[in-house]
């Protein structure tokens, strides 16, 4: 019995791969120490992990978007090399796996892996998980640099059709709760012209995944930054939290920098603070804690 169970897994297993991205990937057996008997169930014609997403429409889905702080710039020490509870991110083939830093390494726009540290979606997802008691799908496209002239729709760059494209992929597994977004210091000399962009980029992404309301949520930049409009910038941004509904600025203060007050990114420490302000901040929004 134990191998007419065995076999009849395995060709499961073969029939999803088949498939191909109709299906969640079983080549993970292996990896796990598993066989397809202890880790593969066949569920509405779907082969799963047992400890992954089980259906479609499960997950809680975020986009994290925008530059070096939403890449990850923190220190990748051990106490950040946990997987996530309840937390998946989307891979480089369209799939969900088990979450674990550095989360930008699957953006396909980022730059050198090497450079991918903690950025805020670590702690984020992991607030939003707890307090909701729902399971968590990331989908973390940011890349380091990038101006927000690079980020709109049609922008020759692309970055937001990239953006799109794999949030779509993520929307197999379950719903767009909301977008968090950390960019600004390639702009904060022009905070006048920065607030229209940001209300384009957010009412196109509004548009085109169908979601009027969908909660966008973003942060101020390093407290510590002596640029001349730095203080402008900031301001700039709670009235952008003003004028675009539901939509909701996070503080910085507070935060600490990577290496010294020349540096724009924030220390590994302070990514995690930020990443449950952005939590605290999304939950506080209408709706959220139903």
């Amino acid at each position: 019995m134990r191998h007419l169970f065995m076999t009849t897994a395995l060709l499961l297993a073969s029939a999803a791969s088949a498939r191909g991205p109709e299906s969640l990937s079983a080549a993970g057996f292996a990896d796990a120490g598993q066989s397809p008997s202890q880790a593969a169930v066949l569920h509405s014609g779907r082969i799963v992990e047992a400890d992954g997403p089980d259906q479609a429409g499960e997950l809680d889905i975020y986009l994290c978007i925008g530059q070096s702080n939403m890449a990850g710039r923190g220190e990748l020490g051990a106490e950040y090399a946990d997987t996530l509870d309840s937390v998946w991110l989307l891979d480089a083939d369209g799939k969900m796996e088990p979450a674990c830093n550095p989360l930008n390494k699957y953006s396909t726009i980022r730059k050198d892996i090497a450079m991918q540290g903690v950025g805020p979606a670590w702690s984020f997802a992991q607030s939003m998980a707890e307090r909701t008691g729902r399971r968590v799908g990331l989908v973390v496209n940011a890349r380091g640099g990038s101006s927000i002239d690079s980020w709109l729709k049609g922008a020759a760059d692309g970055y937001y059709e990239q953006a799109l494209a794999r949030t779509r992929q993520a929307l197999e597994y379950g719903s767009l709760k909301a977008v968090i977004w950390h960019q600004g210091e390639t702009d904060i000399a022009e905070p006048e012209a920065y607030l229209p962009k940001l209300e384009k980029l957010v009412s196109d992404l509004r548009a085109d995944l169908g979601i009027p309301q969908l909660p966008f949520i973003f942060g101020e930049l390093a407290p510590w930054l002596k640029d001349a409009t730095a203080g402008e910038f900031r301001e700039m941004l709670h009235e952008a939290a003003r004028a675009i509904p539901y939509s909701a600025c996070v503080s910085s203060q507070g935060l600490t920098p990577l290496r010294d007050e020349h540096d724009p990114h924030f220390d590994a420490s302070s990514q995690v603070i930020l990443g449950r302000r952005y939590a605290e901040a999304l939950l506080e929004m209408p709706g959220m804690d139903e």
